[in-house]
């Protein structure tokens, strides 16, 4: 599991506990930045004298890797008060007596596995979206299936800048626009000649299965205090968020999303529809010597305007770290801490990390900008289903969850990679 999930899943259950006091990190964290940006701006003044010094450079890693954990503390912070507002999909005296009479069932299947011979008719009456194929389970109650969704986009750092559907079925479709209708200007008398239409392509986005195989014991579940939607939620976020973070980004789209550097790429110069445009670091394995920041600078211009408005970075904790140093021509650092309404930036523009974006390297594509929502489409087929299993792992209660995702890119104008190449 990524080191950032963890954290994710880790203020949520911390969440339970205790509201987290941000001011004081926020003050810690503003403190230690300044410290970074004077011992910075000294280590680049030293080398720019020709006298680069190594001790200094230690102490810049030092209180760099000290801004990561205390960014990192923040943003886990502001999710735990997210967390604090998940609880059930809905109020239950607002669903119809079939809705509520599938959901004491399988309440009642769920803790004790009994009366599962009525849920499959129960889910039925319900209006319940159940998942065609043969493989046993139950397709779990709405209430259940919203509070997984709801933890899955606090933990999941792509769902929570990407477009979001549910489907019923294993294929999503929609036509995009790669221009608009021709147009131009004529006189009160002129004629006016046909125009060419725009054109459209159409995607494709299929679904792939995950899986998660958490146990509790009986006493757990006879225990009626538990909420068994929160404790599903945050028992299978973490195997869920692991497998839906790596596809996102990098998976083949073989039974599982086509993670967005999964598509081909051109230079952005030569951008055409169907690839994902990039720029470069101007080093072969990293950034330059001189000048390192107008490759973070070229990457933010070479998105259009109109994308730019909710446009997000997304990037690894290593790469932010080297990024953090950066500075305009104007000498002003490129980075700026979270505040307690907000994640930090880069260009005033969220970033994102995620640890399943490749590290700096020959080649690589470390980062990438861009407005998600309308660039990169995540489906979830309605009906997550869960299994009860007794006897695999006694005196363990194995409940066997399954969930059908889908994931591609849909706007390929939306999003841009930085490649580190010269």
């Amino acid at each position: 599991m990524t080191q950032n999930a963890y954290r994710r899943v880790r203020g949520i259950v911390a969440a339970r506990a205790e509201t987290p006091d941000i001011a004081a990190t926020l003050t810690e964290l503003n403190r230690t930045f300044a410290t970074f940006r004077e011992t910075n701006d000294r280590r680049l003044a030293e080398i720019e004298r020709g006298r680069e010094d190594v001790v200094t450079n230690e102490h810049v890693e030092r209180i760099n890797a000290s801004v990561t954990e205390l960014t990192t503390t923040v943003n886990a912070q502001r999710e735990q008060i997210d967390a604090l507002r998940i609880g059930g999909g809905g109020d239950q005296r607002t669903q119809s007596a079939d809705a509520r009479a599938h959901y004491a069932a399988f309440e009642t299947y769920f803790r004790r596995g009994q009366g599962e011979h009525a849920l499959t008719d129960l889910a039925v009456r319900a209006a319940l979206t159940t998942q065609s194929d043969p493989d046993g389970g139950f397709v779990v109650p709405v209430e259940m299936d919203t509070t997984i969704n709801r933890v899955l986009a606090l933990v999941s750092a792509m769902r929570s800048i990407s477009r979001v559907i549910a489907t019923s079925t294993g294929e999503y479709k929609t036509l995009v626009s790669q221009g608009g209708a021709g147009s131009g200007w004529v006189g009160e008398e002129q004629a006016r000649p046909a125009t060419s239409s725009p054109q459209l392509s159409e995607i494709s986005v299929f679904t792939g299965e995950m899986y998660a195989n958490p146990a509790a014991t009986q006493r757990i579940l006879d225990d009626g205090n538990i909420n068994i939607e929160n404790w599903l939620a945050e028992e299978v976020a973490t195997t869920f968020a692991e497998q839906e973070g790596a596809a996102f980004i990098s998976g083949n789209g073989l039974n599982k999303p086509k993670g967005f550097l999964n598509y081909g790429t051109v230079a952005n110069a030569s951008y055409a529809w169907g690839k994902l445009g990039f720029t470069v670091t101007g080093a072969g394995a990293g950034f330059a010597a001189t000048a390192p920041a107008d490759a973070i600078i070229n990457t933010f211009y070479s998105l259009r305007a109109g994308y730019r408005n909710n446009a997000n970075w997304l990037t690894s904790d290593a790469t932010m770290g080297t990024v953090r140093q950066m500075k305009d021509g104007q000498g002003n650092y490129l980075w700026a801490p979270p505040t307690a309404d907000g994640p930090d930036t880069i260009l005033r523009k969220p970033v994102i990390t995620d640890d399943n974006m490749p590290a700096l390297g020959a080649g690589a594509l470390p980062m990438a900008f861009g407005d998600f929502k309308r660039g990169y489409l995540i489906t979830d087929r309605m009906g997550t289903q869960v299994l009860r299993d007794p006897f695999t792992n006694k005196p363990f209660v194995q409940f066997y969850t399954t969930k059908r995702v889908g994931g591609g890119v849909i706007n390929f104008e939306a999003i841009k990679l930085l490649k580190c190449s010269t």
